[in-house]
């Protein structure tokens, strides 16, 4: 009989010194990692069976959560390493057999500067009320931003932090600042409930971990009319449709009200995309949207398809274009004009502003 236990942790060992990012386990495939965004497949294991992989998610989940998984066929979780890692997983069946995800999470929290992000993002975090989205596709470092952002408050001064996840990724410890963590579906029921809760709880500063519904849109906007400063992300890629997005995302008869309170409340909005560097690793290319008079009232008239063009003229008032992001990495010789143009919203664009 194998012993899951120790071969999961083998796995996870594997992960740690390899500095891989990722864990994908399979049924009829080897156990494969994702390193600086390429997947490699660890050939000098074995190939799992439907047993290895129900096992590792017996080694992985609570009795509870187990139970859970088997009822609704997906979960997502967390899961600590003997303080060595952690991680945030997700559990699901494929023809018939489970697959597990496993994301590695730094148990450090970088700095943005150590990130490579632009400066100004401390700004943001230095406001007291309002609404800042740091939005783009899976896996491009959302949640390591905003959780760099919420250490530096933790750093700077003291305010009363709660955060809301689905699951608990970053662990914070609280050092200036109050922090509470609170994970959707234990500590909380729903995402909705848990920042619901909040105006109950005397908070300065609410992070959600990701704005799943109308509803929890809809609060999180009221919270930051209301003297919160609200940190949240979104699967978009980039500002203009992120806030399409929210916009569309209510009826048609509320689409107005929003709209009115989005261009009131909207800090800014931080796109982001990890770009394989010339050096190894990945580097952030980012867009940041700052909302000022003219996007308000864009947002407040619908014309959110001239917002690209306020970005790319808005480099005086502290706005990043994200053509002129990657530019200047290209410039710098860290990534590639291929991959710079893979990654662009524009790549014709681009192709001009590098002279091809």
């Amino acid at each position: 009989m194998r012993n899951h236990k120790e071969e999961l942790e083998d796995l996870i060992v594997r992960v740690i010194n390899e500095g891989a990012s990722d864990l994908h386990i399979a049924a009829d495939h080897y156990p494969t990692i994702r390193v600086a965004g390429n997947l490699m497949p660890l050939m000098n294991t074995r190939v799992m069976s439907p047993e290895d992989t129900m096992g590792f998610v017996s080694e992985l989940l609570t009795p509870e959560f187990k139970k859970r998984f088997l009822e609704n066929k997906e979960i997502d979780f967390s899961y600590n390493f003997h303080e060595k890692g952690r991680f945030r997983g997700n559990a699901f069946f494929q023809k018939g057999a489970v697959g597990i995800s496993l994301r590695a999470v730094p148990t450090q929290v970088k700095t943005l500067t150590e990130l490579n992000l632009p400066p100004i993002l401390e700004l943001f975090t230095r406001r007291k009320q309002g609404f800042f989205l740091v939005v783009g596709p899976v896996g491009q470092g959302k949640s390591t931003t905003l959780a760099s952002m919420i250490e530096l408050v933790n750093q700077e001064r003291s305010e009363h932090i709660v955060t809301i996840e689905d699951p608990i990724e970053y662990l914070f410890v609280s050092q200036k600042s109050v922090i509470d963590q609170r994970e959707a579906g234990i500590d909380t029921k729903s995402f909705k409930t848990g920042l619901q809760a909040t105006f109950r709880q005397d908070v300065d500063i609410i992070m959600i971990g990701e704005m799943r519904d109308p509803e929890t849109i809809s609060t999180a906007v009221t919270a930051a009319e209301t003297g919160h400063l609200v940190l949240s992300t979104l699967h978009t890629n980039n500002a203009s449709q992120t806030i399409n997005r929210i916009i569309d995302s209510f009826p048609g008869d509320q689409q107005s009200q929003i709209r009115v309170q989005l261009a009131g409340s909207l800090l800014g909005i931080f796109s982001q995309r990890l770009i394989p560097r010339i050096s190894g690793g990945l580097l952030p290319g980012y867009e940041l949207l700052i909302n000022n008079d003219a996007v308000s009232s864009l947002i407040r008239e619908g014309r959110t398809h001239e917002i690209d063009i306020v970005i790319e003229t808005g480099m005086k008032d502290g706005m990043i274009d994200m053509n002129r992001s990657l530019a200047d990495l290209v410039r710098k010789g860290e990534i590639t004009p291929e991959n710079a143009l893979l990654y662009s919203f524009n790549p014709k664009g681009l192709e001009r502003m590098l002279q091809f």
